[in-house]
């Protein structure tokens, strides 16, 4: 009777044994799973110089508010940051260009593109002894980049400007040296207001360039013109505003010579939410409302749809919706215009579509 007892507790204490490892067993792949997410995670991404100063801007934000998440982001240009997304070698892409059907379809996956703030680009100039703020015509400056205009007291300069004292040297021209979202929104404009320029030269974040001088983003841009006696170049506001620089007013559709500033680029996107409902895509240059500053665009991130690991999938989504509400409290300080609360509430839609 003993004999058979002991057996029995053996036998129980062998199948309670096996039910325990058996559990530990499948419980481990959870724990580990868990361990993983609880740990630090990267996310790296390439593009666009434009949005730059507020993407540095979010990313610390971010990074400050989850200690665990960093976001590290190379301001190539829109070009390096398409070719880098479509190689898969970053989480996620910048463009200020908005990616058309024949771009997209050249990636291997598909990519959905989110609008994040709107900024202005702006002739930028340094003439010695000038400090005015000139006024540009549209025909002044498709002059000037088609290489027509030459010298800055050609009357197409100084007719809008009287009473400023323009000397005759020789106009030196910048440009972007790769592809550049910014270059798309310049040529965009330009392509826009001359036909000449249009049928000569065209838009896209590269073109051949009549004339100038090549700058490699548009901090490269701005740095070539202030060290370059007579010359002018376009960047966006915050550089121009950052680095102290002389900018000028440029003549809209209405006629009327508008500095880019916070108000008339929010009033250059005032329409755009409309249109954006059915197509996120847009370009705002030359735009007809009365008050808006003409050569202003949205800047976009591009995500993947499909993102492999849970992990980054959760996080970029969370940091797509953080960028879209509180995020959008950062725009103004930089000189950035936040985004209409229409086109928001088209994006927050939008995230669902990642998986």
């Amino acid at each position: 009777m003993v004999k058979g007892n002991l057996k029995k507790s053996v036998a129980t204490l062998i199948a309670l044994f096996s039910l325990l490892v058996v559990g530990l067993l499948l419980a481990a792949p959870r724990q580990l799973t868990q361990a993983a997410q609880a740990g630090p995670v990267s996310l790296t991404a390439a593009g666009a110089t434009f949005p730059y100063p507020i993407y540095s801007k979010w990313f610390d934000e971010y990074h400050k508010l989850h200690s665990d998440i960093s976001i590290n982001y190379a301001s190539i240009g829109s070009g390096g940051g398409i070719q880098q997304l479509k190689a898969g070698t970053v989480d996620f892409g910048a463009s200020d260009m908005p990616l058309n059907d024949k771009l997209l379809a050249d990636f291997p996956f598909k990519v959905l593109q989110f609008p994040t703030v709107l900024g202005a680009v702006l002739p930028t100039y340094n003439i010695p002894g000038v400090s005015a703020s000139l006024n540009f015509t549209p025909e002044a400056l498709a002059g000037i980049y088609l290489g027509k205009i030459t010298k800055w007291n050609d009357p197409a300069i100084t007719g809008p400007n009287e009473g400023v004292n323009l000397p005759g040297e020789d106009i030196v021209v910048v440009h972007r040296s790769e592809g550049s979202g910014t270059t798309f929104v310049w040529t965009d404009y330009l392509s826009k207001v001359s036909a000449d320029w249009k049928s000569r030269v065209g838009s896209g974040a590269s073109v051949n360039w009549p004339v100038g001088l090549g700058g490699k983003g548009n901090e490269g841009v701005a740095g070539t013109i202030k060290q370059t006696p007579y010359s002018i170049g376009y960047v966006e506001l915050i550089y121009a505003l950052q680095s102290h620089m002389n900018y000028g007013t440029v003549k809209n559709s209405s006629g009327k010579f508008v500095k880019a500033d916070l108000a008339s680029v929010t009033a250059a996107g005032a329409g755009a939410s409309r249109q954006m409902a059915k197509d996120i895509r847009v370009s705002i240059t030359d735009p007809g409302e009365p008050s808006a500053y003409p050569i202003c665009s949205f800047t976009y991130l591009l995500i993947p749809v499909k993102i492999a690991d849970p992990v980054k999938l959760d996080t970029i989504k969370q940091f797509l919706h953080w960028m879209l509400t509180q995020g959008q409290n950062d725009a103004e300080p930089l000189a950035y215009a936040r985004l209409p609360k229409e086109v928001v509430a088209i994006e927050l839609t939008q995230i669902s579509q990642i998986q």
